[in-house]
């Protein structure tokens, strides 16, 4: 899991920089935001090492067996939701561009006792790694926007599974992206336009005290955007599910709707909180 913070509307400008330039920018602020992550009561590492499952009730629902299952995890931060698939049976290998988060992640499933292959990779390198071909795979919650292609993202997932595999994505909707968090007006685009925006990183999600004063680049996606490079590849959707609740309290001003859920925008809109797709490779 790794989330996006919004920027206040004041923070937020319109940029143009070469894409690798961007994506150093945001690999420094994960290295940084990684020790705070770490020990955040948002995370809950020591429980989950212990034994607890970081997986939410989304995932608890929709995921199949994945007993024996050869799994890849993209964007797999240090690792905590990768050592809850794993307990579930699945033979997990993690990916994260963060060289902190894979080295955290590495050190937290010896504690935990689970034996995971934990790579440091772009998602875009996936394919240099020669894994071979996975089960599964399983990305989760504020990752897309991190990524500017999401035709080579496609790419890539559909190239890492075996005939028959599949893809479970559960991400935050882009119809929440569009609200100014801060403000709770309706400020941002819900189309790509193909340029990043900027955003000043004042703290972060798991800790509102925590200074990490960066700055970092992210990109808005529709639905139409995640779905369609998915059914070029020849992936067939077998099923979409939007929820009017996050399992996470990570935006400003959220409202608890039930345990465990919580809500962002006009009381009684249902506005979409989240989203997930499985796709399966024919």
């Amino acid at each position: 899991m790794v989330i996006l913070h919004r920027p206040c509307q004041n923070l937020l400008l319109w940029i143009i920089r070469p894409t690798e330039s961007i994506l150093k920018t945001n690999r420094q602020l994960w290295e940084k935001r990684t020790h705070v992550h770490i020990g955040s009561e948002f995370y809950e590492t020591e429980a989950i090492v212990a034994g607890k499952s970081s997986l939410t009730e989304i995932e608890e629902s929709l995921l199949p067996d994945l007993n024996g299952k050869r799994l890849l995890h993209l964007q797999c931060h240090f690792g905590l939701d990768t050592i809850s698939l794993a307990r579930r049976g699945a033979i997990c290998t993690g990916i994260d561009f963060s060289k902190e988060a894979i080295s955290s992640a590495r050190e937290l499933s010896k504690k935990a006792g689970v034996s995971i292959d934990f790579r440091e990779a772009n998602v875009y390198d996936t394919l240099s790694l020669n894994l071979g071909k996975f089960d599964v795979v399983f990305t989760s919650y504020g990752v897309l926007c991190w990524l500017p292609d999401l035709e080579e993202w496609a790419g890539i997932v559909a190239d890492s599974l075996s005939p028959g595999g599949m893809l479970y994505l559960a991400e935050f909707h882009p119809a929440l992206y569009m609200f100014d968090f801060n403000t709770g007006s309706m400020s941002y685009p819900y189309f790509n336009t193909g340029n990043p925006f900027e955003d000043l990183e004042e703290n972060t999600y798991a800790d509102g005290s925590a200074s990490i004063a960066m700055p970092s680049f992210f990109w808005s996606h529709s639905i139409s955007e995640v779905l369609n490079p998915l059914l070029k590849q020849g992936m067939e959707i077998s099923r979409f599910e939007e929820y009017p609740f996050s399992p996470f309290n990570c935006f400003p001003a959220m409202k608890e709707v039930g345990e465990g859920r919580f809500y962002f925008g006009p009381e009684g809109a249902q506005l979409p909180q989240v989203f997930v797709v499985m796709a399966m490779k024919t």
